[in-house]
């Protein structure tokens, strides 16, 4: 695997991760391999370390190019706004395509991944961005007008934006979020059915807000081995989807 990292800001504050995994001689049918693009979530004010490189190695063992994106945070109220995370992500996204031919991925299946409040970004570049990645994941996202304190910036309510050239979308949540209501991802979902857009939505029992994988190593809280089975899921629909 080749791993590097590439700047999308001036000032150094939004980055790009590649994980680019080796051609072999063994693997011919895979010299150009689909990519996804992960987008952590940590309310516009952080970018989380359990949702970015976790993500990008369990999307690599089935095969994937993996990139995490690094957006601007940090008083995004006060410093950025939501339009630069949103042209980091865009930037990203052009850049992982304008590269397709040098690192092996074919830019007709591109999908992204988000987390919370990158399931927000992410629903946003299905949505808003003229460029758009060819599937959705959004991962407990958090998309309506009605998010109070949750995220540290006004944000679209990407709901209100889905139309029939929104990509197809997987999504996933806890019925026991406290955090981020399932009444979002029902939202989005409910969007898609209306706009004629393909979609998958996964609601487990228990999770709670932020469990990544459910996993050991990625949950802060006790895992839930029945939330687990979103990576294998998704991974099952992408193989449909692409």
């Amino acid at each position: 695997m080749t791993t590097f990292t590439r700047y999308l800001s001036e000032d150094n504050k939004a980055s790009l991760t590649a994980y680019l995994l080796d051609r072999s001689p063994e693997l011919p049918h895979m010299a150009v391999r689909p990519a996804v693009l992960v987008i952590p979530g940590g309310s516009y004010r952080m970018c989380s370390d359990r949702e970015a490189e976790p993500i990008a190695v369990r999307f690599a063992s089935e095969g994937y190019h993996t990139f995490v994106l690094r957006y601007r945070v940090a008083g995004c109220a006060a410093e950025y706004g939501f339009d630069q995370p949103f042209a980091d992500a865009c930037k990203a996204l052009s850049l992982i395509r304008e590269n397709s031919d040098e690192w092996g991925i074919d830019p007709n299946r591109i999908a992204a991944i988000g987390f919370s409040a990158g399931g927000h970004l992410c629903s946003a570049l299905g949505t808003l961005s003229e460029e758009k990645p060819n599937a959705l994941i959004l991962a407990y996202p958090c998309i309506l007008d009605d998010l109070g304190d949750v995220l540290s910036c006004e944000v679209p309510a990407t709901d209100k934006l889905v139309t029939a050239d929104t990509p197809p979308s997987f999504i996933f949540a806890a019925a026991d979020d406290a955090t981020v209501p399932v009444k979002n991802s029902l939202a989005f979902a409910s969007a898609c059915a209306a706009n004629g857009v393909d979609f998958e939505l996964h609601v487990f029992r228990n999770g709670g807000h932020g469990f990544s994988l459910a996993t050991d190593s990625t949950c802060t809280k006790v895992v839930e081995p029945l939330a687990a089975q979103w990576a294998g899921l998704c991974t099952d629909w992408l193989k449909r989807i692409f």
